[in-house]
């Protein structure tokens, strides 16, 4: 269990580092007195995201198979990333 909370922790962060939503909290505590309010709010919002996609996965895999499943997800990214590559997204 330890294995796979140290795999996600570094998975979820390495992501989010340098993304657009990074950069807008990045945008909004600098127009803050006080950062806090911006971090939990923040952190909160990441707490309810990561909650939809734990409950989404533990249901969608009731039906799909977790293989199939991710060749999907790698066939659906390999497929934004030519899009974005040729600005057709």
């Amino acid at each position: 269990m330890g294995r796979i909370i140290f795999t996600t922790f570094w998975m979820v962060f390495i992501a989010e580092l340098g993304d657009k939503t990074q950069i807008e909290t990045m945008l909004l505590s600098s127009q803050c007195d006080t950062p806090l309010p911006v971090f939990i709010g923040s952190s909160l919002a990441l707490i309810c995201s990561s909650f939809i996609a734990v409950c989404a996965g533990s249901f969608i895999t009731k039906y799909i198979p977790p293989n199939l499943l991710q060749c999907l997800a790698g066939s659906i990214f390999i497929i934004m990333g030519f899009l974005i590559l040729f600005n057709k997204f």
